[in-house]
């Protein structure tokens, strides 16, 4: 079931990829994370359906798995620093970045991957993409509202898995009511950056795709 929950996760969101509009300084770090994300769902249906029940191979694709979405967390960081702040200080993100990416590339080398590892190296990514979005919200920032929606369903689909008895209400195991919640919080994130990019570009005037 969790390999099949994370392929339906990883086929929506390539469709969703697909469909996400061009335009605007922010639209390739939001293409970025939608197919970073797209790719990782994919790996974790191998991973779940063949890979974990050999455990030198399952541990080593565990740890490129996990560190693709560290990789996702990168890209929706940009994104949201250039959609709130500007294109001029993308730059400011990239050592707050580098921190998160050593961190975690250090445990994943060292045979310590998990879902954890990652909560605690990425706590102040979220923080901060909820912090800009926040504060954007409070300027009358038009994504800000359904972004924040969005992400808070995706902490949401998060809580299902490191809370077993929340998904075992729902009769499913953690990592696939944690898949179900994901691909909620993609379709809005989807309809919260493709009105974001439609925005920009009507503003800017017609672009060529």
């Amino acid at each position: 079931m969790a390999s099949l929950t994370d392929l339906a996760l990883g086929l929506v969101t390539v469709v969703l990829a697909r469909r996400l509009p061009r335009g605007g300084d922010a639209s390739r770090y939001w293409h970025a994370a939608f197919w970073w994300a797209a790719a990782t769902a994919l790996a974790g249906a191998v991973q779940h359906g063949f890979l974990v029940g050999i455990p030198r191979v399952g541990a080593i694709s565990w740890a490129v798995t996990s560190s693709m979405v560290v990789v996702v967390m990168t890209f929706l960081l940009a994104a949201t620093v250039v959609e709130v702040l500007g294109r001029r200080r993308a730059v400011l993100f990239w050592p707050m970045r580098a921190v998160g990416l050593l961190a975690y590339g250090v445990l994943a080398a060292t045979g310590h991957p998990s879902v954890t590892a990652i909560l605690w190296c990425e706590s102040l990514t979220v923080a901060c993409v909820l912090g800009l979005w926040t504060w954007a919200l409070l300027r009358g920032h038009p994504t800000a509202r359904p972004m924040l929606v969005a992400i808070a369903v995706s902490i949401g689909a998060g809580l299902l898995r490191l809370v077993p008895a929340a998904s075992a209400a729902l009769r499913l195991d953690p990592d696939s009511a944690y898949h179900l919640g994901q691909i909620a919080g993609m379709l809005l994130l989807f309809v919260a950056v493709s009105g974001s990019i439609r925005r920009e570009v009507a503003q800017a005037g017609p672009v060529s795709s």
